[in-house]
């Protein structure tokens, strides 16, 4: 009998058939003595839209929402550019696999998609589609060298051993649909309600995304520029060599009088000093550590002009699939300790040609090695594969894998930093000038990455030694407003979901990215922030992502709050992690998906505010804004109405209003106006029940059950 291998791309097909010696080639398979293998292009299949549940739910209405199925139903997928029509390459290609699965001399399945949960479910919701009942393998590889495949397949685990990989893949897409479907349909329906043509994209990673982005633009604005003054020495020594230096004062070099800093300087001029204290520290600086996605997309981001982390995911992937990189979808920055004999090969692949060939020495660190620190996949690395006939953007994204590789195994960076404590002597200002020096001793990593040492020299000198004061001067220091994102900041705040870290490069940090507490994951967060930028929630000015107005809309009015939360959607990622290790059941996370997704709902469509600013022809007058939901009022013919009637707000001043009537006045268009304008509006020659002449002021307020409005009188004395 023969086996049937799924692979997740005809690429990655071509890579086992070549392990396997397979050259037999037929339309939509290959064929060898032992094993057939076939393919997928991602997804064949995708989950049914409202329409194909209920024909009567066809277009989106409010009436239609919340919608959650009692079963999720699969079809396959649509076209790219006609969504009402199956994709005939998928139709097409699901078909060839039903056809294998059908034969008889088939008598199992080996799932060969990617090791991880996208890849879980890609395969699965075929093999559940077609409904075989053979049995499934799960081939579980982390590059697709040669080796790696025969290995592999020596050592295949039942399918049914990754039961939790599969709920937390199909718990994340069902719970991205109930939120997505529902929540769009809902929110688009009421913004277009208010006159604005536009789909609005809700998003269970989308918004606290956008949310981040939002809070960083707003820090920007409100920062208030503010500024303090430094004194700054340049003394010489004896042999005329020169120091720069600061003056301090209770350990800071800031000060907000500058006049104080100028009886400093005109204090200290031309006055000589002398060295109270030096101190010689040797300081040793480690390798960053080994690449995970999230690293892998700012480093590259940050130093290519035009590049995203978009790209630099496409471009990782083409390269794991061609055998030279592992794969590249992971979270981990250091290898699992059973990798230690893969690496040293790889190491003696990669040194050929290198500068700093010789330097390179093989080590089993637990900077490098710690599989506690491990989730899944270990970091990327190169592989034993030698590569040939690179693209431009292969080669940068291949060089900064390997080059990162490298430093691992190079020297520690070593540096001598001097620091000099000099007193001004014949003056008592209170302070001493502090001056630094560093001198690097060994580049050692540094040469993987080109990465320069700024050194500042300092002259030998000891305790003791006089120096001469050549200028001293005060320096005014601006307070710069914090940046915008870029993606390299932004796929760290995701990855951390906010939290921040003393070290950017620590185990903390590292022990806590693998916790599963994050914003998306590291295969989503590069299509969440193109997909910002494509549903004009964001725009990019050169490396800076900034909230478009849109997007502003969306958090300040947005009624769903949940969904900015970043604790909130750590939560729910974090969930889907613990489902991957069987502590936490599927069916209790969309229970509470389905909850959420309904209360949801109805909270948009009772909200007042989300979505309502209307626009009103400029031949229409408006006599104010309303203070329900602050849209224009206008009038109409019998009233003075909120224009945002068709969303709900019931915002009205009739002009025959019986009250008002009764005390010998009526409504016009100059009293609502002030009562719009100042919450009240005053009345003089009021008439009384018994004729009685009074003035009051007048506030239109809502009743105790907030559903109508009605007049309240404040006498005036």
């Amino acid at each position: 009998m023969k086996r049937l291998i799924l692979a997740e791309k005809p690429s990655v097909a071509r890579n086992i058939a070549d392990a396997l010696d397979i050259k037999g080639r037929r339309d939509g398979y290959m064929e060898g003595e032992d094993y057939v293998i076939t393919w997928v292009f991602g997804h064949l299949l995708q989950l049914c839209d409202v329409k194909d549940y209920d024909p009567e739910r066809k277009g989106w209405r409010m009436e239609n929402f919340p919608f959650i199925p009692e079963t999720f139903q699969y079809k396959i997928k649509s076209a790219d550019r006609k969504r009402a029509t199956e994709d005939e390459g998928a139709k097409k290609q699901l078909r060839i696999i039903g056809e294998l699965l059908r034969r008889e001399d088939i008598g199992s399945v080996i799932s060969a998609t990617d090791y991880d949960r996208e890849g879980q479910i890609i395969a699965d919701e075929i093999f559940l589609y077609l409904k075989t009942d053979k049995p499934i393998d799960r081939l579980l590889l982390n590059e697709w060298t040669r080796d790696e495949v025969l290995a592999g397949l020596e050592n295949l685990k039942p399918n049914t051993q990754l039961q939790p990989m599969q709920d937390a893949g199909f718990g994340r897409q069902i719970a991205d649909w109930l939120i997505g479907i529902n929540l769009t349909s809902v929110a688009t329906v009421k913004y277009q309600n208010a006159n604005h043509n536009k789909v609005l994209n809700i998003g269970r990673v989308l918004l606290p995304t956008l949310k981040i982005l939002y809070d960083r633009d707003r820090e920007i604005e409100t920062f208030r520029k503010s500024k303090y003054y430094k004194l700054n020495a340049l003394f010489l020594t004896e042999q005329g060599e020169p120091i720069e230096a600061v003056y301090y004062e209770k350990d800071s070099e800031k000060f907000e009088d500058r006049d104080e800093l100028e009886k400093k300087r005109q204090m200290l001029q031309g006055k000589q000093a002398k060295i109270q204290k030096k101190e010689v520290e040797r300081k040793k600086e480690y390798a960053p550590y080994l690449f995970n996605l999230s690293n892998l997309q700012g480093y590259i981001t940050s130093k290519q002009k035009g590049w995203t982390s978009e790209k630099v995911l496409k471009v990782a992937q083409d390269l794991y699939e061609k055998k030279l990189i592992t794969y590249p979808r992971t979270s981990s920055s250091v290898l699992d300790e059973s990798l230690k004999e893969k690496a040293a090969r790889v190491l003696e692949t990669i040194r050929q040609g290198l500068p700093y060939e010789e330097e390179l020495v093989f080590t089993d660190s637990k900077r490098i090695f710690d599989s506690k620190k491990v989730e899944s996949h270990s970091a990327i690395i190169p592989t034993y594969v030698a590569p040939k006939n690179l693209s431009p953007d292969e080669k940068i994204v291949y060089e900064a894998v390997r080059n990162r590789f490298a430093a691992q195994f190079l020297p520690v960076s070593e540096s001598e930093e001097t620091k000099l404590m000099i007193e001004p002597e014949e003056a008592d200002c209170g302070g001493v000038f502090h001056a630094r020096g560093k001198v690097q001793l060994e580049a050692g990593w540094k040469k993987a990455e080109e990465v320069g040492a700024k050194e500042v020299l300092m002259p030998q000198v000891k305790e003791g030694d006089l120096l001469r004061m050549k200028t001293l001067s005060v320096k005014e220091v601006v307070k710069k407003p914090p940046k915008h994102h870029t993606e390299k900041t932004l796929l760290r705040v995701m990855e951390t979901c906010g939290k921040r870290y003393e070290e950017e490069d620590s185990e903390e940090m590292m022990m806590a990215i693998l916790s599963g507490f994050s914003i998306g994951t590291p295969a989503t967060r590069a299509e969440t922030i193109r997909r910002l930028k494509e549903i004009g929630y964001v725009t990019a000015k050169g490396k800076s992502l900034i909230c478009t107005e849109l997007g502003r809309m969306m958090v300040e009015t947005f009624p769903v709050k949940e969904l900015f939360d970043l604790e909130y959607t750590g939560k729910l990622e974090k969930t889907l992690a613990d489902i991957e290790k069987a502590k936490f059941k599927k069916e209790d996370f969309l229970d509470m998906i389905k909850e959420f997704t309904a209360q949801s709902v109805k909270t948009i469509k009772e909200d007042k505010v989300f979505a309502s600013k209307v626009a009103v022809p400029d031949s229409v007058k408006v006599i104010g804004l309303c203070p329900e939901c602050g849209n224009p009022v206008i009038e109409s013919e019998k009233a003075y109405g909120c224009s945002n009637w068709k969303n709900g707000c019931r915002f009205t001043v009739w002009k025959q209003d019986r009250f008002i009537e009764s005390m010998g006045k009526h409504v016009s268009e100059e009293m609502v106006r002030l009562l719009l304008q100042n919450g009240k509006v005053g009345f003089r020659g009021l008439i009384s029940k018994k004729g009685n002449k009074f003035s009051a002021w007048l506030r239109y307020v809502k009743d105790s059950e907030g559903d109508r409005y009605s007049w309240k009188l404040e006498f005036i004395e």
